[in-house]
């Protein structure tokens, strides 16, 4: 028989405490071996319980949940941090999953799945509200801004300033079908389809400015 999980419990609200308490105390696979109202506090009892998994809340008083589990890691820790929080905003999750949380749910979990998540958790595996999960899959799937080269800086530069491509050839010292190819790349790292387009996105993105680059 393998030996219970060892949890510490993190909320500050006394009646969320009680109730996780509650849930697992009566489990024979988990011992909770301590509760903390604020982030320094669970890094105090972190060090001298050592337990195997830390249930975070991330909004309180004091030390905040983000704050403490990137201490945690810092600290090389070895217990496993599973938020357990209302909230699962971008301004939230992110910068949880980035501290070094295990995994990510929400206080409407139902007890099954927050038991089968802390076990999962001990075991070392991420686990993620879905509503989480796909925030975190969108920011994966959103496209990545492509700098421009040296070269294609030069051309944008040129056509803002009114040039043809067969005037910046000449200025540039290269063939008008290597403008057209710089232009086509550059389009295609700007998400735009045209001359204009490319020079409106590039002040939009300060990659070029009034009187200047």
């Amino acid at each position: 028989m393998s030996a219970p999980v060892r949890l510490l419990i993190v909320d500050d609200h006394p009646v969320v405490r009680d109730g996780l308490r509650g849930m697992f105390t009566g489990d024979p696979d988990f011992e909770v071996v301590g509760e903390a109202a604020d982030g320094s506090e669970a890094l105090v009892l972190v060090e001298t319980l050592r337990p195997d998994v830390v249930l975070m809340d991330l909004r309180m008083p004091g030390m905040d949940g983000v704050t403490a589990i990137g201490r945690l890691a810092r600290a090389g820790s070895t217990a496993r941090v599973l938020v357990l929080t209302t909230y699962d905003t971008d301004a939230d999750v992110l910068p949880a999953i980035e501290a070094g949380a295990t995994g990510y749910l929400l206080k409407d979990t139902p007890r099954e799945e927050l038991v089968r998540a802390v076990r999962a958790a001990a075991r070392g595996e991420s686990v993620l509200a879905p509503s989480v999960a796909g925030r975190l899959m969108g920011r994966l799937r959103a496209p990545v801004e492509e700098p421009l080269s040296q070269r294609e800086l030069e051309v944008l530069t040129l056509v803002a300033r009114g040039a043809s491509n067969r005037e910046a050839a000449t200025r540039l010292f290269i063939s008008e079908a290597t403008v057209k190819t710089h232009l086509l790349h550059l389009y295609a790292k700007l998400g735009v389809n045209d001359r204009a387009a490319a020079v409106a996105t590039a002040y939009d993105r300060g990659l070029l400015t009034p009187g200047g680059r």
